[in-house]
């Protein structure tokens, strides 16, 4: 389907209009243009930003993803924000408590019809294709977290022939909400929904502790029981995906039967 790219504008006082949640108290940032939103909202964090504010663009100039791979960020178009959080968190945990960005996303898809699933450790599908990543940054205080950045990028009314112009042989597996759905999607709203879902993700993360994230992923995970390959430090090698450790680490049992955890490699499917 050959969609115009068009949107309409995002403005703060329609996100906090269609806000629900009254858990968060939401501080907010929204510029023209940033570096990368996840930039722009550590800098905030280093000057002592307070837990909740949020940095939302409408274009990166340098969006980033996992591995340092640009982001394609066109103007006006997709969702590109940053949350900050301070939370009362060990190193060990720092996976775990970046899959709040994607299973709040699942969430907030859900009332537009659109069922997503999840790819370790920072990929959100829809029908097999990448329609949003998440980026989680962090900064320490000796060995204690000081602050966790989570952002995400998530393609909404940008037409498939800019991704394939931008990515090349990649945009083949990427789409937008505008693709799935036949529509223009309402940028405000869903970036509200999202807010909205991070803010009850946060909630069950202090009651119920990571558990309670790596279950939810669990049930929405593309990779387990899948053969994969994995490569990353200076290695590949094949296996099935186990599910996750305690860590939120992937496990995956090689053909020699070994299971290994994979916390910063690349994993592509297999089959």
């Amino acid at each position: 389907m050959m969609l115009s790219m068009k949107s309409s504008p995002l403005t703060l006082d329609e996100v906090r209009r269609r806000l629900v949640s009254d858990t968060a108290d939401w501080h907010f940032f929204l510029f023209a243009d940033v570096d990368s939103t996840n930039d722009s909202l550590r800098d905030l964090a280093a000057r002592g930003a307070r837990e909740g504010t949020v940095v939302v663009a409408e274009t990166q100039r340098r969006g980033r993803g996992r591995l340092g791979r640009a982001w394609f960020s066109p103007p006006g178009l997709n969702i590109y924000a940053s949350v900050l959080f301070r939370p009362a968190l060990v190193p060990d945990d720092m996976l775990t408590f970046s899959f709040i960005a994607s299973l709040a996303l699942v969430e907030a898809l859900e009332p537009l019809g659109v069922s997503a699933q999840i790819k370790w450790p920072n990929d959100v599908l829809v029908d097999g294709k990448k329609v949003a990543g998440t980026l989680v940054d962090c900064g320490m205080r000796g060995a204690a977290v000081d602050y966790v950045v989570l952002g995400i990028g998530l393609n909404v009314n940008v037409g498939t022939a800019a991704l394939r112009d931008a990515l090349g042989p990649a945009g083949g597996f990427a789409t937008s909400l505008a693709e799935v759905l036949g529509h223009e999607v309402d940028r405000n709203a869903l970036l509200a929904a999202w807010l909205d879902a991070v803010a009850a993700w946060h909630l069950r993360w202090k009651r119920e502790g990571p558990a309670a994230l790596r279950k939810a992923w669990a049930d929405r995970d593309i990779l387990s029981g899948r053969r994969v390959e994995v490569r990353g430090d200076g290695q590949t090698f094949e296996g099935r995906v186990l599910g996750l450790a305690p860590t939120g680490a992937l496990v995956v049992v090689d053909t020699l039967g070994h299971a290994r955890q994979v916390t910063s490699e690349e994993v592509r499917l297999h089959d």
